[in-house]
């Protein structure tokens, strides 16, 4: 996840008017703790103790454990609506990051 934060001002273009949500069933104050820590410049959902609800309606599967089975990224556009969604990004892999960052481009075309 740091390598969203480290990519943040080219990847979701210094943030204009997108919103970048991920998902895990951490706690949430697991997360809070997280972002607060690592200073990420975008939100994360927990899926806590809703067996994954939220995850599997954008795609996402769980492991045999009920853990979700990767992180789930959503791009929220200019106009609130959902730009797209990765079901499970692989965060190592430099092409999610490709990926992702044509979303966000097509969600927020230059003027």
């Amino acid at each position: 996840m740091t390598a969203y934060r480290d990519q943040y001002a080219s990847l979701f273009n210094e943030g204009r008017n997108v919103v970048v949500v991920g998902i895990s069933n951490d706690s949430p104050e697991e997360l809070g703790s997280w972002l607060k820590d690592e200073d990420f410049p975008f939100l994360f959902l927990s899926d806590a103790g809703t067996e994954g609800a939220t995850y599997e309606a954008f795609g996402g599967g769980k492991r045999d454990n009920n853990m979700v089975d990767s992180r789930s990224v959503i791009v929220v556009g200019p106009d609130g609506r959902i730009a797209g969604v990765i079901p499970q990004f692989a965060q190592v892999d430099p092409t999610a990051y490709e990926e992702l960052a044509a979303m966000v481009d097509e969600a927020t075309p230059e003027p």
